[in-house]
């Protein structure tokens, strides 16, 4: 299994991103999925889980301004964000929810795989 995140970099405060993630090895349309980040200094920590058939689940700082999706055609998980701020600079991860966790999976041990992360920097 691999996923591989891509879509971060430096962007401006107010700017919108969307960071992707690309799966291989798994039949992806079967299996639920999120995104999690690691601001500097901090720890990991859960933003966003979309299931198979598409329903979501955010963390409470992230609704409003960020939006997760997938296209099963594309083995592809999203990651909007909407009007940028400094504290969104981090590292953001994909990964892939294990078979037997329930939902909402907001805990690092309810995934089995993930993403090499990409990092996004806002300036202000």
């Amino acid at each position: 299994v691999q996923l591989q995140a891509s879509g971060g970099g430096l962007v401006q405060a107010g700017d919108s991103l969307r960071l992707s993630c690309v799966a291989s090895g798994m039949f992806f349309s079967t299996w639920r999925l999120g995104w999690f980040r690691r601001p500097p200094g901090k720890d990991r920590e859960f933003v966003a889980a979309i299931g198979w058939s598409g329903r979501t689940h955010y963390t409470d700082a992230a609704k409003g301004r960020f939006t997760v999706s997938r296209d099963n055609a594309k083995n592809s998980v999203y990651l909007e964000i909407n009007s940028v701020k400094p504290d969104d600079t981090a590292i953001y991860y994909c990964a892939r929810v294990h078979t037997s966790q329930f939902w909402p999976p907001i805990v690092e041990g309810a995934y089995d795989a993930w993403g090499q992360g990409t990092l996004v920097t806002v300036s202000s």
